[in-house]
């Protein structure tokens, strides 16, 4: 029977003369842009060192594609918009995905096929996993590393986020908030103050019924004493976590550690009431300029379960919306920093950034693609789409001169990884032929030179 994939069609209408087309190309990559990302992967050495951790105890004799290089596949085909191990049927003979997994670029035999990457993916023990998140937060903070520079705090971000469910997956609990069966993964990212760029340190798959405290203290613990590590025992962090985290343990741990920390508060009573004297003069005054009126203020605050007070900050805000009534909206945080509170509330804002950088990995790279029966296998699955997105957050900094500096990873795999190239072998080297009017051919060159690339 005909395979109708590679059967050739016929234009006649639309166009001056007949256009053929046919799906017969030899030697040819749709993904050229993967070398970037191989590139991006040999500067941090994150496939080998993650991948290391893998036992394979299959016999050698009869093994094909090692675990090291199933996981090296699985990253990259993320990473170049496959997020299905299906895909590794589509993909395993392209010759830029052979090539990045150190294989020859037009071997016959191809990668591993779908059931090899299944077979792996559940292979992998909870101990591994365990080793491999370490060391993903080593190597998160060696990455931050490059891009400190003087004496700028360094920020840490955590934050939940929803990741549906449907199926029987293990650790699938019904959650009452999201109403919904789901994983309640955890992200945390690492910066520098006042830069736009952030690094995953933590994937980490939670039950869908985890509270945000859950393993918080051991997790801030361990990155704190990393990156005073690296950086120096005076080396100043500061904690933004949002209302979820406001527990007493948590603020008690962060200054135990003598870090800064802002952290959002929920409502209660005696803060409705504080907020409550100031909104009345915002709320005349948002009706009178027809424009969202704020102020801030604080005070020395101690809530029952806490043992000592600290300082609250609290943002009173009325917005009119045009035919329905003015809209109150304070908003509370507790923090250890100086300075104006308006400043230390527009600092606490900032975490925006970090809870984008999270929709970028669900949206662009499908990490709530977790339908493996097992929780260590979906964990695996994070934490694969987590290296992944460490390679387009080099390839983003490589990039921080150019256009590209900010750009999404949907954009990354448009503009760099989403080019056909004819591929050439000889004894001596390997040819990749990009089409001569490649519309990002000078992004493109850019990312490859700082990546290591000398110019011919």
């Amino acid at each position: 029977m005909t395979n109708s994939t590679v059967q050739s069609v016929l234009f006649e209408d639309p166009f001056k003369k007949p256009v053929q087309v046919s799906f017969d190309g030899v030697a040819q990559s749709s993904d050229a842009g993967m070398v970037l990302l191989k590139s991006a992967d040999d500067v941090l050495k994150l496939t080998a060192r993650l991948g290391a951790h893998i036992t394979d105890e299959r016999s050698p004799l009869r093994v094909k594609h090692t675990y090291q290089e199933c996981f090296t596949q699985r990253v990259f085909s993320i990473a170049s918009g496959y997020e299905d191990g299906n895909d590794a049927a589509k993909m395993r003979h392209d010759p830029a995905l052979l090539l990045s997994c150190g294989r020859d670029p037009l071997d016959p035999d191809g990668l591993a096929s779908q059931a090899t990457i299944s077979r792996m993916e559940n292979a992998v023990s909870a101990r591994e996993l365990v080793m491999q998140s370490r060391e993903l937060e080593d190597i998160a903070v060696r990455m931050l590393k490059k891009r400190a520079s003087g004496k700028k705090r360094i920020v840490i971000d955590l934050d939940p986020s929803v990741d549906p469910t449907h199926g029987g997956q293990q650790g699938s609990l019904f959650h009452a908030f999201y109403q919904n069966w789901c994983y309640l993964p955890m992200f945390g990212f690492l910066s520098v103050e006042g830069t736009p760029d952030h690094v995953p340190v933590v994937g980490r798959l939670r039950p869908g019924n985890s509270k945000e405290r859950r393993c918080t203290i051991l997790l801030i613990r361990r990155i704190v004493e990393k990156i005073r590590r690296t950086f120096g025992a005076r080396q100043s962090i500061l904690v933004r976590l949002d209302a979820g985290f406001m527990y007493p343990r948590i603020l008690e741990a962060m200054e135990d550690l003598k870090v800064s920390y802002v952290v959002g508060m929920p409502n209660n009573d005696k803060l409705k009431a504080w907020a409550a004297k100031k909104l009345p003069a915002l709320r005349k005054r948002a009706e009178r300029t027809k424009m969202s009126e704020r102020s801030f203020h604080e005070q020395r605050y101690t809530a029952r379960s806490w043992t000592r007070s600290r300082r609250v900050i609290l943002k009173a805000e009325s917005i009119p919306y045009p035919g329905r009534s003015t809209k109150d909206n304070p908003r509370c945080v507790v923090t250890n920093l100086r300075g104006k509170p308006e400043n230390v509330y527009a600092l606490y804002c900032l975490r925006g950034d970090a809870e984008n950088r999270i929709k970028e990995m669900k949206r662009d790279l499908c990490i709530d693609r977790t339908s493996c029966t097992s929780f260590v296998a979906n964990q695996l699955r994070v934490l694969m789409t987590t290296a992944a997105f460490m390679l387009h957050v080099e390839l983003r900094w490589r990039l921080r001169r150019s256009k590209l500096r900010l750009a999404q990873v949907s954009t990354l795999i448009t503009k760099l990884i989403k080019v056909s190239a004819v591929v050439t072998r000889s004894v001596r080297r390997c040819v990749f032929q990009l089409p001569a009017q490649f519309p990002f051919a000078r992004e493109w060159h850019t990312a490859a030179i700082a990546l290591g690339a000398s110019s011919t």
